[in-house]
């Protein structure tokens, strides 16, 4: 793991984070040990309306806490209801956090590779919807991300397991002095959620 991404998650603190939101969490790293034990692997899926925000610090976050865990066979995906673009701020605001991110096709709806690891695989980063080829189709947990994918996907075809762990959208902010903020502190919350899921997470 790069050495800025590791002292970025040794920065950040878990014991913030309100006893009913672990709870919440948990479910997610229930399902991930009960997922070892089952297949010697875990496929999370994180879904959001357009897979433009929310859902892509889902994917990253939890990849990269598995890792600081050294916890392997962890799979994690992304998608959305509908395909739009991955938003530039949040490019941006990875790359503040220790991310390593290249750009590899211009187009309406980009591919973005995102390392943080000399080791590992770099995340392939760009919008889609839940059911995407390159998602997996059975043997995952579909995490809702936001309220309006929930009422928006009731069931997702092949999920073991549905789980919601809703964030404020950070678009909110887009068009104001304060967006730059916002977005860092959704980073950060969704970092330290993923960090205290994995840190419960019992390696096979």
């Amino acid at each position: 793991m790069f050495l800025s991404i590791k002292e970025f998650l040794e920065s950040i603190e878990v014991d913030t984070i309100p006893f009913s939101r672990k709870q919440e969490l948990d479910q997610l790293s229930n399902y991930i040990n009960d997922s070892f034990k089952n297949y010697k692997k875990a496929q999370l899926t994180f879904i959001c309306t357009h897979n433009s925000r929310r859902s892509h610090l889902c994917q990253v976050w939890a990849q990269v806490a598995a890792r600081y865990y050294n916890v392997v066979d962890i799979y994690c995906y992304s998608g959305g209801t509908e395909v739009t673009a991955v938003y530039p701020r949040i490019i941006k605001t990875l790359k503040k956090q220790g991310l390593e991110i290249t750009q590899k096709k211009k187009k309406e709806n980009p591919e973005y590779y995102m390392e943080y690891s000399e080791v590992m695989p770099p995340i392939k980063a760009f919008s889609k919807r839940y059911d995407d080829p390159i998602n997996p189709l059975q043997e995952f947990a579909a995490i809702m991300t936001c309220d309006h994918a929930s009422e928006n996907c009731p069931v997702v075809p092949g999920a073991e397991k549905r789980i919601s762990i809703n964030y404020l959208d950070p678009k909110v902010s887009d068009n104001t002095p304060e967006q730059k903020a916002v977005y860092t502190e959704r980073s950060i919350q969704i970092a330290a959620e993923m960090k205290y899921v994995f840190s419960k997470v019992q390696p096979q």
